[in-house]
């Protein structure tokens, strides 16, 4: 099939305008439609940026309370939380600004306009770009994102329950919040709202935090947690809010005993996930299928049911990571030009807690899930020299590596910056390279990358700073 002389693409987030941008470059005609004022989707506007404004806010925060463990004594820090939300704001205007820029100076035609399939060519487009009209396209790409999961018998729209959208907002700091969801959004703004002087308390379904992570990377996270927020409980969920004096009153069930306990919380965060933002496009208009999820079925291409439409990034299936809806996007761009592409498997996750947890490839719940052998070597940061002057040495960097060849089949960090450390071993997995290629590496000194090298060297018991037995 030739290449298509122009694009349309729905959704301007870490799928669409990468998309928009590499199909422009590549000599395409595109349209970029968002139903919002400035280009970023979720992940700029509602996500991942601001979460990481707030989280290096946060940190400065613990790391000026720790510090006299130091010798050095700060007064208490002062929180002007209308100057700190300007501050959160000015940054995601700033690369909000700077896509706009970019998006112009390579002539795409930007639309801000609510936008719902027609038919299997055509769009119907609403608001103020839109004018109200219908637009035919050559081929299209849905990329609209994901929005918060609300569930059942949780009052929807209540001024004392959030979302990670209102949350984000930072339009106070409670004096109490209650988070329902111990998975990496829940524990990311737990962690914000700690720091800033809530109290806060964690409710999870499951028996552990972050479920499906492997548990000694958690251990860190996990200990440091207890002694920051007022309370974690596992087991357990919301079995009823109701209005309270004080903002709402949540009922909460101990899932192992059945028993319940009542208690009062200035705000409630909804943290259990999110769905993808496929309700308003009227697929079926285009006879294009969904799942009972909402997902939007897509084969290897990122081909949608249709000759003409495409997927990609939250819509179309997990991980709902914005790196990987990038880099799925710009390959399929690739593929419609006719250019080669490279859709890479290893997808790195990262928790942006304090410590960061990172992973990528196999972990070790699911190599025994599967029932695949493998042999993991794990580097304690207690014995790294650079984790000690930062005061951390709670961190870990841990391989798994195939028995018999050696090759690296997954990697998981615990540790402050683990979210940039993985990366040297999602390369390591996409190269098909051993631990040995690893541990052959010179990792400058004194650094924590030094730590996925020795981990590499523990593979055949000859590391530097921890002793085992090397196998004659």
């Amino acid at each position: 099939m030739p290449p298509p002389a122009s694009l349309t693409i729905l959704g301007s987030g870490p799928a669409g305008y990468p998309a928009a941008f590499l199909a422009a470059d590549l000599g395409l005609s595109v349209t970029l439609i968002d139903r919002e004022d400035a280009l970023g989707g979720t992940c700029l506007h509602r996500g991942c940026i601001p979460s990481k404004s707030l989280l290096h806010a946060a940190r400065l925060l613990s790391d000026a309370r720790e510090a006299s463990a130091l010798g050095l004594d700060f007064a208490p820090p002062a929180i002007r939380l209308e100057a700190l939300r300007e501050w959160k704001e000015s940054v995601t205007a700033r690369l909000a600004n700077g896509l706009s820029q970019l998006a112009k100076a390579r002539r795409i035609s930007v639309l801000h306009a609510q936008a719902a399939l027609a038919s299997p060519t055509q769009l119907q487009l609403t608001g103020p770009d839109g004018a109200d009209r219908s637009l035919d396209f050559d081929t299209l790409l849905l990329a609209p994102g994901s929005v918060p999961v609300l569930p059942s018998g949780f009052p929807a729209g209540h001024p004392h329950l959030w979302d990670s959208t209102a949350a984000l907002a930072l339009p106070e700091i409670p004096p109490s919040l209650l988070v329902v969801g111990g998975g990496y959004i829940g524990l990311e703004l737990g962690s914000v709202y700690a720091a800033l002087g809530s109290r806060v308390t964690v409710v999870e379904m499951t028996g552990g935090l972050l479920p499906g992570l492997d548990r000694d990377l958690i251990v860190p996270l996990a200990k440091r947690l207890r002694s920051r927020l007022h309370a974690i409980h596992l087991t357990t969920r919301v079995a009823d809010i109701a209005d309270d004096p004080d903002g709402l009153r949540a009922t909460l069930e101990d899932l192992k005993t059945g028993e319940t306990r009542s208690e009062p919380f200035a705000k409630i965060l909804v943290a259990v996930g999110r769905r993808p933002n496929t309700g308003d496009l009227a697929l079926d208009r285009a006879g294009l299928p969904a799942d009972d999820r909402g997902f939007i079925p897509a084969d290897a291409d990122g081909r949608a049911g249709q000759p003409r439409i495409y997927a990609a990034g939250d819509a179309a299936g997990n991980p709902m990571l914005a790196h990987k809806a990038t880099h799925e996007a710009r390959a399929l761009v690739a593929r419609l030009a006719g250019r080669p592409a490279h859709a890479s498997r290893h997808v790195p996750a990262v928790v942006f807690t304090d410590p960061e947890i990172a992973w990528v490839g196999l972990t070790e719940t699911e190599a025994r899930e599967r029932g695949i052998e493998v042999r993991v070597s794990k580097f304690p940061w207690a014995a790294s020299g650079r984790a000690l002057t930062l005061d951390r040495a709670d961190g870990s960097t841990k391989l798994l590596a195939d028995p018999g060849t050696g090759r690296l089949l997954g990697a998981g960090l615990a540790g402050p910056g683990a979210g940039d450390l993985i990366s040297e071993a999602a390369l390591a997995l996409e190269t098909g390279a051993t631990v040995a290629d690893l541990a052959r590496t010179i990792h400058p000194h004194p650094t924590l990358s030094e730590t996925l090298g020795e981990a590499a060297e523990l593979h055949e018991g000859l590391c530097t700073h921890l002793y085992r037995p090397a196998k004659r």
